[in-house]
Parts: structure tokens; sequence; C-alpha cells
């Protein structure tokens, strides 16, 4: 450490000591010489070097007492040295005239302290008036014993506290300082602005505040404007050094935060080329826009925020669209104060994706005409997350419409195929019928598989899952495929050896694989060639991608690739979405992907999409692996022989409550031989089970009927007539059944619409 030179001087004693003990015996020896020549009678010279040795005496114990206090000022020192060095604050010690004694590094590095200098120097670029400053701390420190004074400017917070000690020392500190002049706030913008607590303190201001001042900026908004509440748009009165001034308070921040900023802007914003300056550097995007819709002015944030430039005389509506009505009529509701809110979201025009703006109106009067001040603040995410959830309600909805409207269909479903079906047994091929009869047979099966993609979609059509080896399945599947991809486009399917197998509806995971196929083809108009290849994959850790999760364990993966165009980044995240398509209309229903994604998902597995504009896309597919034991156990089970439909006899008890169904299904029983006894619903069905004489083998009933269901009177009936086997149909999917199911022994499912020789077929199988 470094202190002044009369307070360096470590190893030798003081000189005045030395300096005393000379003086003292030449005046001794003066006195003595005199005395003599005056004839002084000896008992007087005695007297006289008593008393000279007597001032001796008392000359060494001060000179003493000197040495002392130097020595202890030496050890004080040197203990504020250490403290100082110890210490990462910009630390000084200085006398009672703020002079520089000492300092540590970072005093020295932060504030260019200089031993010998005085320390008001260095603090001038923290205070306004430094020397003053200074003083009243050493004035304040110097009778209470400790004084602090903080300071909150563009340059950061900074705390100066000062500790007297003995000997007229004083130990400063400076704390928080920040190194280099960083600014506190926006200090690019030439825009007068504070950084305000709710209490009014004023934690940082800009340069440019302390310009417009003209002095140091108060601790407090009360000490500036008078009063600590205050509006955004209020206009208030400034003192400053050089007289009041007028300005416009604007406040960014919400109201739970912990501080907010604070501009002092011209009262009229459309003022000068000074307030034209300020407003465009303004870092709220600002847009100035007359009644008639013309934009007056538009401020850099604004232009970034829209990603174009708007000049002056251009209309809001060629940057900004999407709000239902003229732009006008909600600009001059918004001046009139008629509208219920003058906060709108727009969408920005010309953007690649999709940018909204939210957009706040202020009626203003500029040179008195009446104008508008929009506030923009970009509201891209919020409009992002509110269309993902718009987009989950209304496919909640479309599902919950599909499987409603999928019961009433499959009834009518079935009456039409079902009938046809008993037509076309008394007609042959040389019937001049048998062609419409085929047609009308062909086209339910198309309205019924129609249906059945509404319900995979919704995950509510009824699978039948059976372990499928993929390597199988599709070798069964190529030659079908190779006549749908046509002559252009080569197919190459590509398997991996040893894929684990899975359990999935064959029927369906086939579906899958013929939509994603045919999907691809037609993105190469030109032809090209599409890739169907299988794998295995050991996951260890959950895999993450989009906002689904994959569990670890193993999977069996197959991805379809195409070198088609590509889908656009936009579309990527809707083409699971149903009736969405980019084909032209008559090309496709847009319910192949969509259909795809519900078998998938309601196998418990996932599917992905990825693409690049103009290089192709690739969908892959992860279904859970299942163990050699599960299939080797599932496939000997799968090995049971279909009874073959033969002329039997039994009693079937129908419970149908849709007439035109039980019609068709008591005639086609009735036709293989079967006695059939019909209700039309169960309390109906449950009155004749009272004949304890009428014997029944197998109950055919529907799932949901008006009154007591299907489930609830069948476990009723099995009360008094237990063994009998069930037949349970239905329009809804096999979920809703199956926990009923489970509970009810000797029990099948027949989904609807099903034909005569599903209906046969089934009835048959629970008789043998």
């Amino acid at each position: 450490m470094d202190h002044a030179a009369e307070l360096r001087r470590p190893s030798s004693p003081p000189r005045v000591f030395l300096t005393l003990n000379e003086g003292h015996v030449a005046v001794l020896g003066v006195v003595l010489t005199v005395a003599g020549l005056l004839g002084t009678p000896p008992i007087l010279q005695i007297a006289l070097l008593a008393s000279g040795c007597g001032t001796l005496g008392a000359a060494t114990v001060v000179a003493g007492r000197r040495l002392l206090l130097w020595r202890r000022k030496r050890a004080r020192l040197a203990m504020l040295d250490a403290m100082m060095a110890a210490d990462d604050v910009a630390m000084a010690l200085t006398d009672d005239a703020g002079r520089v004694l000492g300092s540590n590094a970072p005093g020295a590095e932060t504030l260019g302290l200089v031993p010998g200098g005085l320390v008001s120097s260095s603090f001038a670029g923290l205070f306004a008036t430094p020397l003053k400053t200074v003083r009243g701390l050493l004035d304040d420190a110097g009778a209470r014993g400790s004084a602090r004074a903080e300071r909150v400017s563009h340059r950061g917070h900074v705390r100066v506290s000062v500790v007297a000690n003995p000997d007229n020392l004083f130990l400063w500190r400076a704390e928080n300082l920040v190194v280099g002049g960083t600014d506190i706030g926006r200090s690019d913008v030439a825009l007068p602005m504070a950084v305000v607590r709710p209490d009014g303190a004023i934690l940082s201001a800009n340069a440019a505040l302390e310009t417009l001042l003209g002095r140091e900026v108060p601790a407090t908004m009360d000490r500036l404007l008078g009063t600590v509440r205050f509006e955004t748009g209020e206009v208030r009165r400034i003192d400053t050094a050089s007289g009041p001034v007028t300005l416009r308070l604007h406040c960014l921040g919400a109201d739970d935060a912990p501080c907010s900023e604070v501009y002092f802007l011209p009262p009229d914003l459309g003022g000068g080329p000074s307030a034209r300056l300020l407003f465009d550097t303004l870092p709220v995007p600002m847009i100035k826009v007359g009644l008639d819709g013309r934009v007056l002015a538009c401020n850099q944030g604004a232009r970034d925020l829209v990603g174009r430039d708007m000049p002056t005389g251009t209309w809001l509506s060629e940057g900004l669209s999407g709000l239902g009505r003229p732009i006008t009529d909600w600009l001059q509701d918004a001046h009139s104060g008629s509208a219920p809110s003058r906060s709108e979201f727009l969408q920005v025009r010309g953007d690649g994706g999709d940018r909204f703006v939210q957009v706040s109106l202020k009626p203003l009067e500029e040179q008195g005409e009446a104008i508008l001040l929009a506030v923009l603040t970009d509201a891209t995410e919020l409009k992002t997350l509110e269309a993902q959830f718009v987009q989950s309600q209304k496919m909640q909805a479309i599902g919950q419409l599909a499987g409603g409207v999928a019961h009433d269909f499959n009834n009518l479903l079935t009456a039409i195929s079902g009938h046809c079906d008993l037509l076309l047994l008394r007609h042959d091929e040389g019937d001049p019928a048998y062609g419409d009869l085929v047609q009308i047979n062909q086209n339910a099966n198309r309205a019924a598989s129609l249906v059945g993609q509404l319900l995979a979609f919704s995950r509510k059509q009824t699978l039948k899952p059976e372990t499928v080896d993929l390597t199988e399945a599709l070798s069964d599947l190529t030659h079908l495929l190779s006549r749908l991809v046509g002559e252009t486009v080569r197919l190459s399917v590509r398997y991996e050896e040893a894929v684990p197998p899975i359990r999935v509806d064959k029927r369906q995971l086939e579906q899958v694989i013929m939509n994603l196929v045919v999907n691809a083809r037609d993105a190469m108009p030109a032809g090209g060639e599409i890739t169907v290849e299988t794998s295995s994959v050991r996951l260890e850790t959950e895999l993450r991608r989009n906002r689904a999760a994959i569990p670890p364990g193993s999977y069996s993966v197959v991805r379809v690739h195409d070198e088609g165009c590509g889908i656009a980044e936009e579309n990527l995240q809707k083409i699971f979405e149903p009736f969405y398509t980019t084909k032209k209309t008559g090309e496709g229903t847009g319910l192949g992907l969509s259909t795809a994604y519900g078998i998938v998902k309601q196998t418990g597995g996932f599917i992905f999409a990825d693409s690049v504009t103009g290089q192709g896309s690739t969908f892959t597919l992860y279904f859970p692996s299942k163990p050699a034991g599960d299939a080797e156990a599932a496939s000997a089970q799968a090995e049971v022989v279909e009874p073959q439909p033969t002329h039997g006899d039994g009693v079937i008890l129908l419970v149908e409550d849709e007439a035109s169904v039980r019609a068709f299904a008591s005639r086609a029983l009735r036709l293989r031989g079967y006695t059939v006894i019909e209700a039309e619903n169960a309390e109906e069905a449950l009155e004749q089970l009272t004949d304890p004489a009428l014997e029944v083998d197998v109950f055919v009933t529907d799932v949901v009927m008006p009154g007591m269901d299907g489930p609830s009177w069948v476990r009723e009936a099995l009360k008094s007539r237990p063994g009998t086997r069930v037949v349970f149909v239905s329009g809804y999917a096999e979920d809703a059944l199956s926990d009923h199911q489970a509970r009810i022994p000797n029990s099948v499912f027949l989904p609807k619409p099903f034909s005569l020789q599903d209906l046969t077929t089934t009835v048959q199988r629970q008789f043998h």
C-alpha cells in the first residue's frame, strides 16, 4: 500500500527526539556560561543547573510519548492496509482533508485513486458535485463516526461509505460499482428514462435524463414530479437547470413487476426533428395512424416487428390484417370511445410464418388534428398457444361427433348392406338386377370404410389385435403396393433381420402402410423411388420428439421415405388433422394421414413426419415389440379352425331397437335354420324369458338401447339362465363394452356394419 511520505518511515525513530536532546544540552551550556561571567554565586549556579536538568527530563518524556503514538499509528496503518487488501470492493484511506493516503487494487483500477490526490477527483464520475459530497461525508463521519451516500445513475448503483478512525484517518468504500461504466437501461436510446420501483424509488437513470435535468437525478419520483403516483400518458412539468419543462410520461412494465421503465417524452410526439428522432428511437413499437387508416409515422421498433417499412401515407391494412372488419371502422370506434376494447390481435401481412401482433390504440391530438397512437406487442407465441388449444378442442369435438354419427350410420349401413346380401341370394350373375345390387353393396362398403376412418381418427374403432411379423406382413402387402404406385414410381422394400413381432390389428396396419405409400406416390408426379424399411430399436432412455415422449423399451420401426416435393414447414404440424389436405379438390379427403395417426396411436405406437421441401419426406412408425415367447403363444392360439357356415338349428333371442337391422338379422339367421325370437328392447326380452318353457341358446343383442342397455339385461338374464352364450353387436367401438364383456362369460363382440356372412359365422361359432 502507498501512504503519504510523512507516514512511510517504518525503521527510523522520530527525528524530533534527537533534536530535543541536543537543544536542551546547548541551553544548559549557555546558562552556566552566562552565570559564571556575571559572577553568580555557586549556590545560584547549582539552582540553575537543577532547573535545566528538569527541563531536559520533561523534554525526554514528551519525545517518548510521541514515539509511542507513532508506533501505534504505524500498527493501525498496517491493519487498515491488510483489511483493504483482503476486500474486493474499491477502498481508500484518506486524511481529514480527503487526501488519499493509500488504496487497494480495486480502488486504483475502478476509481483511479492516486496516493496524494483528492478522493473527490475520483468520485467526479459518480456525483454531480463531488467536492461538496465528499466534504459532507467527512463532516458527518467526523461527527457520528460513519456516513453513507447512494448514487444511482447510468453508470450503475453505487453506495459510498466512510468510517472515521483515530488519528484523523478515514476509510472509504465504494460498493456495487459497475466496472467500465456499463449503462443501466437503454443507453442507446436518446430518450430520457429511469427505472422506478413501485414505491417511487428511482433505481437508475440514463445519461439523457441527467442531461435534461442538468443536475443529479433525485432518489425518488416525488422529488422529481412532486408525487409518487402517475399514469402512462400523463403530462407533467419538471424543473430542470434551464427552467421547467413539460413532458409526457410513458411507463413500461407489468403491475406486479419489481420495477418499470419510465420514459419522459415530449408532449407532442409529432413536433420538431428532435421529437421525431426520439419517437423513432423509442424501444416501444409504435405507429401513428390517422382516422382514415393512413400511417403518419412508424418508428424503428414497429418496423422491426412487422418486418417491413411503412412509410408515411401507406395504409395500415397493407401491413396488418385479420381484423374481420374494416380497419377504419375500428380506428374510428377507438377514437370515439364506443369500442368495448381498443386492443386487437392482427396478423402481419406477407410473413412466411404466422406472426401476430397485439395492437393497442390511444387517441391523441397532434397539431390540432385527431390521430391514434398504435402500440404494438409481439403476440406470436400467445396466438400459437391459443391455436394449439383451439385445435385440441376441435379434434376432441370431431372425435365425439365421429363416435356419435358413426353409430347411426353403422345402423343404416348394416340395414342397407344386409338387405342387399339377402337380395343377392335370390339373384344370380345372369340376372339384370345383379349388377345394380353389386354396386349398392360396394358403395355401402365404401361408406362403411369412410365411417371407419372417422372412428380411426377419434381412436374409437374396433381393433382386433394379433401378433404380427412385420417382415411377413410387408411381404404379403408388397404385390398390392406395387400395383398402387404405378409404373413411374419404384417401390423398394428393405427388411432388417430379426425384427421383433408386434401386436396390432393386421388389417389396420396394412391400411396405414397403404395410406403412406399412396401419399408418397402422389408427392412424386414425375416419378421417383419409395422406400419401405423395417428395423428394431432399443431405447435406453426416454425419447422426446415434438410434444410426444416415447418411453424406454424395445420397438419395431417402419419407415416410409419418398423423393417427392416435401412438405412445407408451416404445414408439417397440420398434416395429421382430419380433412386437412394440400391436394386439389376431388383428389383426396384429407383423412388418410389422420386415419393412420389414429390407428397407430390406438395401437399404442407413435408416428412422426420429417420433411425437407424439395428433398422428400419420411414417416417413421414406432410399435412396441413383443417378446418371442408371447409371439409363439399368440400364434398357437390363433391356429383355431374357423367353423364353416352350415345349416344349423337352435334358438336365438334377437334384441335390437333398430327395426331395419332387426328385420335383416332375423331373416339372415332364419335362412341358416335357426329359430329367432325378436325383442325391441331389453325389457321385452326379459319379459319373454320369464316363460320357463322357453329355451334359448344364444343371445344376440345390441349394446346401446333406450332404457336398459345390452350388458345390463344380459347379466340379469344369466342369473336364471347361466351358460347362455352372448353376441353383442354395436355401432360404437368395442372399448365401450370391454369392461362389461369381461364380466360376462361366453360373450363375443360383432361390430356394425356387419354382413350376412359375418353374422351367421359369429353365431355359429358361439354354438360350437
